[in-house]
């Protein structure tokens, strides 16, 4: 007959508690796979839309859209984009540019 402790059963509730966490927050999105490379499936906006990472460390990324440009916060797509810039140089001249 298996018994459970409080201590084993806390300490389980924990650890399910402790992942639904992540798994609801921003780090979900930075532990999530590499993105996939795919063919666009439309033409390019008359205004692109256009990032730019000003600070790495702060996540400080910039939005240029039509006239206007705002700086925001946000390490996780900072983190995202320069993830995925990597692999745009993956395979070239032999490895990672």
């Amino acid at each position: 007959m298996n018994t459970v402790s409080r201590g084993s059963f806390l300490k389980a509730a924990g650890v399910a508690t402790g992942a639904a966490a992540i798994t609801a927050s921003p780090v979900a999105a930075a532990l999530q796979p590499n993105a996939v490379e795919t063919a666009p499936t439309s033409p390019m906006p008359h205004e692109p839309i256009i990032a730019i990472i000003r600070d790495v460390h702060k996540g400080e990324i910039t939005v240029l859209s039509g006239k206007t440009e705002k700086t925001y916060r946000d390490k996780v797509l900072v983190k995202r984009l320069l993830k995925a810039a990597a692999l745009n140089h993956v395979g070239l001249e032999g490895g990672v540019a």
